[in-house]
């Protein structure tokens, strides 16, 4: 079983790009945070550096993204909340399949390990965390989720994912893997059209969808 991590085990989307969106706004491009979301969600913000640096008219340099990180953080470590009932369905997932588990993120591995330590889920995943940043590719590619697979002696066409994304589902979708879509609101129906197994709105379902 592999989880994702941002939207799927930690509420960390909205400050994020909260974050992101200021600092956007002091180089001159001005979103609001839903516009920023859209954009930005499940994506690396290196990986935007052309759109960037379009829409803003400066470099994206590596101390601005050095400074994007640090704000970032604070923000995560002062205001992070788990998503409502991840922690007991990790506790189930875990039990059951023997602590074969997985968490693959896009994100830096500072910023993983931040997030799953503030909410009290880092146990469940230590030393089998995962992150795009230390990937040939990262998400929508499936290097992330090949790693971790491989990593659990398991073959992803018997591994199933949990992610709360587009590009995630890509990179699972790539990789072969099986996937659970996490969409707690909005329309399933992207997800379905991008070849989930199925959509669930809460993360309690997690472990009977499994079953």
């Amino acid at each position: 079983m592999l989880f994702d991590c941002d939207g799927v085990l930690v509420d960390s989307e909205p400050i994020v790009n909260r974050v992101l969106r200021d600092m956007l706004a002091e180089r001159g491009w001005v979103l609001s945070l839903a516009e920023c979301m859209a954009i930005f969600l499940g994506k690396m913000v290196r990986d935007e550096k052309a759109r960037i640096e379009h829409h803003t008219g400066q470099p994206l340099t590596d101390d601005w993204l050095a400074d994007f990180r640090e704000r970032r953080n604070q923000a995560l470590a002062q205001e992070l909340a788990i998503v409502a009932n991840a922690r007991e369905a990790v506790q189930a997932v875990h039990e059951r399949l023997d602590a074969r588990i997985a968490c693959a993120s896009g994100a830096d591995r500072h910023k993983v390990e931040l997030q799953l330590r503030k909410v009290g889920l880092l146990d469940y995943f230590d030393g089998r965390i995962f992150s795009g940043h230390e990937m040939p590719r990262s998400k929508p590619h499936p290097d992330v989720y090949l790693a971790a697979a491989q990593a659990l002696r398991a073959p992803p066409a018997r591994c199933a994912v949990v992610e709360d994304t587009l590009t995630g589902v890509r990179a699972a979708r790539a990789a072969g893997a099986t996937v659970f879509a996490y969409v707690p609101q909005g329309d399933p129906t992207p997800f379905l059209a991008a070849g989930v197994a199925t959509v669930f709105r809460d993360m309690a379902e997690l472990p009977a969808r499994l079953a």
